[in-house]
């Protein structure tokens, strides 16, 4: 029985043994997962993005593999699970990773050719149709509207809170039917009537004018403008904070040099950057987001108000005077 006991006790010193041995150091990594935002098909934005992804590849001697989500909250989630290491966001999508899944603001995009930064939410109608501004805002449920995805600032967090909110209007009450698509689903489905009228945004149009195909060109002259936001920063480019420091430089020199150099190679790297729709990629860090976070505090506190919420109305106002407080120590004196 002694003798029993005494292996079984050689046992269970040998198990804790084992179970404090330190954890093996995982492999270093091999490739970058890389996502972009869903504003058109997949295949369309792989075509574009296969050169660059290519150059980043030569440059840090990684593997670099694209995932291209259904959706901005596919993007989001797909950094929160470690899915992904970095990528392209919008502005509030890019809030949410920060927010929900350790990103990290590291960069943000540029207008090629030196045009200034920043781009508009618009919303857009058939161009042969009647429907104006103050016809769209009547409210009388007979028009069939398109909205962005709900992660998307110029597709919906623009809209409501620079033209919607004000008002007090919800569009899900104000309209026949609310369609929720990405952008350049919302061009074609405008330039083809399915829909009345659609937000979109700057940055889309002009890249559906730069296709070359006839579909694309004839959606383009078959759209128009009735009504134009704000100014809204440049997207950010984000990365998991989690990152291995030596990964981040090396991601850091080839975004920050990419196109920004002379000669034939630099202006390949720009035209490249251009089908994109970006100029070179400038560094940024968690301030890019205060805009943003503005718009979302302002619609939340127009919509408490319209509700007449006063725990909601404190709550809002405390977050946008949180953001002013941050842009406050951003200027300088005087």
């Amino acid at each position: 029985m002694k003798s029993g006991f005494k292996f079984a006790a050689l046992g269970v010193v040998l198990a804790l043994g084992a179970c404090s041995k330190p954890a093996e150091k995982p492999a270093p990594k091999t490739e970058i997962l890389f996502s972009i935002v869903s504003t058109e098909n997949a295949q369309s934005q792989a075509a574009q993005w296969g050169p660059f992804l290519a150059d980043m590849e030569k440059a840090t001697g990684m593997k670099v593999k694209p995932f291209f989500g259904a959706n901005y909250s596919a993007a989001v989630e797909a950094m929160r699970f470690k899915q992904t290491d970095m990528g392209w966001f919008t502005n509030q999508s890019g809030l949410e990773a920060v927010r929900r899944s350790g990103g990290e603001v590291f960069a943000r995009t540029s207008k090629p050719d030196n045009k200034p930064d920043g781009y508009q939410s618009v919303i857009i109608v058939p161009k042969d149709s009647k429907l104006t501004l103050e016809g769209l805002l009547k409210c009388d449920k007979s028009l069939n509207f398109g909205i962005g995805d709900a992660k998307s600032t110029s597709g919906t967090l623009a809209p409501m809170t620079y033209l919607f909110a004000p008002r007090g209007i919800d569009p899900v009450d104000c309209f026949k039917t609310v369609r929720s698509a990405n952008h350049e689903a919302n061009l074609f489905s405008i330039g083809s009537g399915v829909l009345d009228a659609a937000t979109n945004n700057t940055q889309s149009i002009e890249r559906l004018a730069a296709k070359s195909d006839p579909m694309a060109q004839k959606i383009v002259n078959n759209i128009k403008i009735i009504w134009t936001s704000p100014t809204i920063p440049e997207d950010p480019m984000i990365w998991r904070a989690d990152l291995d420091p030596a990964l981040k430089a090396k991601i850091s020199k080839f975004m920050f040099t990419y196109g920004t150099g002379t000669g034939p190679e630099a202006d390949r790297q720009r035209s490249v950057l251009k089908v994109i729709q970006t100029g070179p990629f400038k560094p940024a860090n968690a301030t890019h987001l205060l805009p943003v976070r503005e718009m979302e505090a302002t619609e939340l506190l127009i919509e408490a108000k319209n509700k007449k919420d006063a725990p909601a109305i404190a709550a809002a106002q405390k977050m946008l005077d949180d953001v002013h407080a941050e842009q406050k120590k951003l200027t300088p004196a005087g």
